[in-house]
């Protein structure tokens, strides 16, 4: 495996390897890992005073709760997408192109797979990155369960990709009906989102709004109110089941004042290419699945040199963030099971979390460095907040009245929900250019333009 000197490297400032001792390299650039390198690249890469390194297999990020969004159609990928090879440029720390397929850590070395095209030829060649401070931030993918057919027939959101190539599936959908010479066949316009979280309450409110626009378009042979089924399938009793019970019950009639249909207590047994089959033997008849239930470590982390994980593949930290079998190595974001205090279960796997981890692990590395003792890592619940794109959010913030949740709907809740994402951006970008980004993509969108994506 040849060293790192191989493979595509972007830096700016002072980090060039030359000035700084200390190689702390962070493994995946989705919300925590991103903002985690971009900070340590500014305060500490800048300076000369460490190597950041950021490994990432994907060249653009896009931050993952607007990925139902996308997949929706009411909102374009590539007006939010932040290219890695700049962003490693203006904040002085490397992006190494490339996936985590394995650990050395008595070499201390990160092992990458040789990365190829589209057309099968090679961009990077196999090869390892050395390391005295390691942060594994490789996010979460989906948990199918071992479902039958759903590998092959459900779309997850984990990427980007996927939720192009879901509205892609969407679209051609409503093409092959308004082209077809035989009628709509049941489920042939049908929706089935399995899970009802957050992602998948989400997507089912924005679908029911974006497929009646799209069919808008000149397609008449396409009745929205006949042909369009929207289905929420959920095994637990209730919908978002890890929130509060004031916010799932309204957000519940928020989705059947829509026409979404929203089925509880019904465990999926199988996804077929024209339905999915519960496990109590009905047919939900459905060509469009969204897969949006469970999620689990990458398979990666399995046998990552020993380090311990959980049952659902997450790599064990401890309070300080570091894996329990390993001090130079943490972990953070949707991969780490980190623990509470007076809590017997982790650190749920969301955005204010990610950022808090990244916020804290940045301090605590720099008094590593410091040679100072870390820091035990505290998560804060700020609160829930669940978007219905243009119809508005509804939510509850934590600890504003004498430590009691505040209910919030309407403009407030939308306006607290977007403030999540901009909290994200500048966090990689800083205030002046979030808020030049944010009136620049206001004053794109032109008046005449489709409010959904048609293609």
């Amino acid at each position: 495996m040849a060293d790192v000197v191989t493979g595509p490297i972007s830096h700016g400032g002072d980090a060039t390897g030359s000035a700084a001792s200390h190689r702390i390299v962070v493994v995946g650039g989705g919300a925590a890992g991103l903002e985690l390198a971009t900070r340590l690249g500014d305060q500490l890469g800048r300076r000369g005073l460490a190597e950041i390194t950021l490994v990432e297999k994907s060249r653009t990020h896009l931050w993952k709760p607007l990925l139902h969004a996308v997949a929706a159609g009411s909102m374009d990928a590539s007006e939010h997408q932040l290219n890695y090879l700049a962003q490693a440029h203006w904040h002085c720390f490397r992006y190494q192109f490339g996936e985590m397929i394995g650990l050395d850590r008595a070499g201390k070395r990160v092992q990458l797979a040789a990365m190829s095209d589209e057309e099968g030829r090679q961009i990077t060649a196999a090869r390892s990155v050395g390391y005295d401070t390691l942060v594994i931030a490789i996010g979460s993918i989906t948990n199918d369960f071992g479902t039958p057919g759903a590998a092959e027939h459900a779309v997850p959101l984990e990427t980007p990709e996927q939720a192009e190539r879901f509205h892609h599936r969407l679209v051609n959908a409503f093409l092959r009906a308004q082209t077809q010479d035989e009628a709509v066949r049941p489920g042939q316009l049908h929706v089935a989102i399995i899970g009802a979280g957050a992602t998948g309450t989400e997507l089912a409110a924005e679908l029911y709004q974006t497929a009646r626009e799209v069919a808008a378009f000149g397609l008449d042979h396409v009745d929205p109110d006949k042909d369009i089924r929207i289905v929420l399938v959920e095994a637990a009793d209730r919908i978002l089941p890890v929130l509060p019970e004031r916010i799932a019950s309204a957000t519940l009639d928020i989705l059947h004042n829509l026409g979404v249909e929203v089925r509880t207590k019904a465990r999926v047994a199988e996804v077929c290419a024209d339905g999915v089959r519960l496990a109590s033997g009905e047919i939900i008849p459905s060509e469009l699945v969204v897969w949006a239930a469970g999620v689990k470590g990458p398979d990666v982390l399995r046998n990552l040199d020993g380090l311990e994980v959980n049952r659902v593949n997450q790599l064990v930290v401890t309070a300080t963030l570091q894996t329990t079998r390993d001090p130079d190595i943490f972990a953070i974001g949707d991969c780490a099971a980190c623990p509470q205090p007076d809590n017997d279960q982790p650190v749920p796997p969301r955005a204010q979390a990610a950022h808090q981890e990244a916020s804290h692990l940045l301090r605590q590395l720099k008094r590593r460095l410091e040679g100072k003792p870390l820091e035990p890592f505290v998560y804060r619940d700020f609160g829930s907040l669940v978007s219905f794109g243009r119809l508005g959010a509804i939510g509850n913030l934590m600890g504003l009245l004498l430590g009691k949740g505040l209910f919030i709907e309407g403009a407030l809740a939308r306006l607290m929900y977007r403030s999540l994402y901009k909290m994200h951006e500048m966090a990689l970008h800083g205030v002046a250019k979030t808020l030049i980004g944010s009136l620049s993509r206001r004053l794109s969108r032109g008046r005449g333009e489709p409010r959904v994506k048609l293609h």
